[in-house]
């Protein structure tokens, strides 16, 4: 889940990947106090020795990019942004040079001003322009400066069981595309008996108040929004949030098409999935290895397709600079993540790297670059796929055309709210929508009070 900060990421399943040639100037000059003009930078994201593979595969590209960069060399520690001890540690000359942020992070690190600005070292690289312009929207700040570079991203959408689209007469390749579809589908779903459930969602430790957020986006709403003060307030008691909230009702209800077991969270639908009884449940496509490694299905049993409606909830990952760093380090540690995590031109040896570890490439994620570095890498990706990649056609196909949002500030705090709203609704048959919304409506709004 985005707002749990747990995402798993599969290394080289297409994932890391990014631009041509070297930056310009790139620790070609002295770093201060530096004699042989070789510059050091310190950089988190290191995998840590629990996960071994990823951990070698770090420590083999930070060796080839050392030999490629001779004047730049790279202190990797382990590590990611903990916003319990990040002021701490940028105050006390203990963070890093380059340092790993969640697509929440960067808005406040740069209201702070806890981040470089790198807009002039990037200005004149082409290489930016191969980024897709809403996962740079993220690192920009209200000055339209640049304060940061993507380097993973997912987006929610629909998982669903093929098979069962095929036994219910639906076409498992033209998945529902409109909140409405699915309602439809997930009962011809139901249908099918023997404890067949059409459609399921998350209601606790969370999971719930993320997903409602999903479903609120994917209607053309807002969870939270600024006045014209700049104050956030909450922005869920309206029709989309209502809209959500009645075809949750209607589904759960009406149609019994939800099963009559809930308060779910994400291993628990997982588990629905993988037992081969649940239709469709809201989820990004790094779910799917999930579900085929842990109850041995396989990928041609599941298909991926886009959030319906308007748009959905994404998130991400990337990488800022210590504001405190020289330009020389800055302009090091832009080349660094552009090299190791933006680089087309090592896609292919990335997936043939991983190929031979069981590790799933094909899949739609990390989709971060856009025009000619793009379809470089997805000529690596069809090379090497392991998965089958006509299934997540549905998806790829109408993803770039949502509205990628990012989740609301004070997260975690809006969700334990939320979860009680999607609690509510699945299982209480008369519960008041209206008054649903207006409660958890004055709680959100004093927590966005804190928001600085």
């Amino acid at each position: 889940m985005g707002g749990m900060r747990s995402r798993r990421r599969f290394i080289g399943a297409g994932i890391a990947c990014v631009l041509t040639g070297g930056l310009a100037a790139c620790g070609g000059s002295p770093s201060s106090g530096s004699e042989d003009g070789v510059v050091t930078i310190s950089v988190n994201g290191m995998p840590p020795k629990t996960q071994p593979v990823d951990r070698k595969y770090f420590e083999e590209d930070v060796r080839a990019f050392e030999k490629e960069h001779p004047k730049i060399k790279i202190d990797a520690r382990e590590g990611q942004m903990d916003p319990k001890t990040f002021s701490a540690k940028l105050a006390g000359g203990q963070l890093e040079d380059v340092y790993y942020v969640y697509f929440t992070d960067p808005a406040g690190l740069i209201q702070r001003r806890q981040g470089a600005d790198i807009t002039k070292y990037t200005k004149d690289l082409p290489r930016i322009k191969d980024i897709k312009p809403e996962y740079l929207k993220v690192f920009s700040g209200p000055d339209g400066g640049l304060y940061g570079l993507p380097n993973g991203q997912y987006s929610l959408g629909l998982v669903y069981n093929r098979d069962l689209f095929k036994k219910a007469g639906l076409d498992p390749d033209k998945p529902p595309t409109t909140w409405d579809e699915v309602r439809k589908a997930a009962k011809k779903i139901t249908a099918l008996g023997e404890g067949t459930v059409g459609y399921a969602d998350y209601s606790k430790n969370n999971q719930g108040g993320w997903h409602f957020t999903s479903w609120v986006y994917s209607m053309g709403g807002d969870i939270a929004a600024q006045d014209g003060d700049g104050k956030w307030k909450a922005a869920f008691d309206s029709k989309a949030g209502r809209d959500a909230l009645q075809m949750l009702h209607d589904m759960r209800w009406t149609d019994n098409s939800m099963g009559t077991r809930q308060l779910l969270q994400i291993d628990d639908v997982q588990k629905m999935m993988g037992s081969g009884k649940l239709g469709m449940y809201m989820a990004g496509p790094d779910n799917i290895p999930t579900i085929v490694k842990q109850f041995e299905r396989k990928y041609s049993e599941f298909g991926v397709a886009a959030m319906p409606g308007k748009a959905t909830l994404g998130g991400g990952n990337g990488f800022m600079f210590n504001p405190k760093a020289s330009p020389e380090k800055i302009r090091a540690g832009i080349e660094w993540v552009l090299w190791k995590y933006l680089n087309p031109d090592r896609t292919e040896f990335e997936d043939k790297r991983a190929s031979g570890n069981d590790v799933p490439i094909g899949l739609p994620l990390d989709r971060l670059l856009n025009g000619l570095a793009e379809d470089k890498q997805e000529r690596a990706h069809q090379k090497y796929a392991n998965v089958p990649q006509k299934n997540y056609k549905p998806f790829t196909e109408r993803n770039d055309l949502l509205d990628q949002k990012v989740e609301p500030p004070n997260a975690q705090q809006i969700y334990t709210v939320l979860d009680g709203v999607m609690q509510a609704v699945l299982t209480k048959k008369d519960a008041d929508l209206d008054q649903l919304l207006k409660d958890a409506s004055k709680k959100v709004d004093t927590i966005l009070a804190t928001v600085k």
